[in-house]
């Protein structure tokens, strides 16, 4: 069994190591997700909508 404080001495060690990204680089991603998440909405709505008329339609048409 590890040592506890030598666990948290190793996880402080790797966690100095990574290479953070900047206010900068996290805005851009964040809004490029934010803009993708958009664009997939839309995209779903409307391919909801057309199946949803298209389903009417031939349900429409048996009466």
């Amino acid at each position: 069994m590890v040592n506890p404080f030598q666990f948290i001495q190793e996880v402080r060690t790797e966690a100095g190591k990574v290479t953070w990204p900047t206010r900068r680089e996290t805005m851009i991603t964040t809004g490029l997700v934010i803009l993708m998440v958009l664009f997939a909405s839309l995209f779903f709505v409307a391919v909801d909508q057309t199946l949803r008329f298209a389903v009417t339609l031939l349900m429409g048409l048996g009466r």
